[in-house]
């Protein structure tokens, strides 16, 4: 249904808005723009069929025999992976830290928190909608649903940072012309 759709796609929707509006402002690098392409994808997708009748998904919780399909925690996975990125991507540019030491804390704190937001959404859309909010919560008789898709999330983001932080640095270090290298000890602000 309509309503169920929005709810699903508007994060997607909302992240091209966003893009549309700073591309000039503050172009990103091509991998993140990739990756939010890829994220995009696993949104709509995920809105089109609801996270839970992926048909993708259902051949694959029929070979391994399990219950639920399982399309909502390759979403979640993504909701930590691309995020991690972006967040990144921004606080070295910004230079909002001084140094790396606490680059990667800081942007798993905020995938968690971008994380559990999404949770604390869901829970209000049940609250608000009662029953009718089965189809967005995809919890699919899951006791454990919210706090195993927070763990997708911060699997989502350790991954990112562990399999594409030097492949991220290097496209930073040819798309600002700065060396990365340089991110490690920033010139002192002057006020």
């Amino acid at each position: 249904d309509y309503p169920t759709w929005l709810l699903e796609a508007f994060p997607a929707l909302a992240c091209a808005a966003i893009l549309a509006c700073t591309y000039r402002s503050f172009p990103l690098t091509p991998l993140v723009y990739a990756c939010l392409l890829v994220h995009c994808a696993i949104l709509f997708v995920g809105s089109h069929y609801t996270y839970a009748e992926v048909p993708a998904l259902d051949w694959l919780r029929d070979r391994l025999g399990q219950s639920r399909n399982n399309y909502d925690k390759l979403g979640h996975v993504a909701q930590g992976f691309v995020p991690a990125l972006v967040a990144r991507e921004i606080l070295i540019r910004k230079r909002v830290i001084a140094g790396r030491g606490w680059l990667a804390f800081l942007v798993v704190c905020f995938v968690l928190a971008i994380s559990a937001s999404y949770e604390l959404i869901e829970w209000g859309a049940a609250v608000v909608m009662g029953s009718g909010a089965d189809a967005f919560l995809g919890t699919q008789g899951y006791v454990w649903d919210t706090q195993s898709d927070m763990g997708c999330a911060l699997l989502g983001a350790v991954g990112s940072l562990l399999i594409l932080g030097r492949l991220h640095d290097r496209q930073l270090a040819q798309f600002t012309g700065t060396a990365v290298a340089a991110i490690d000890h920033p010139t002192p602000r002057t006020t």
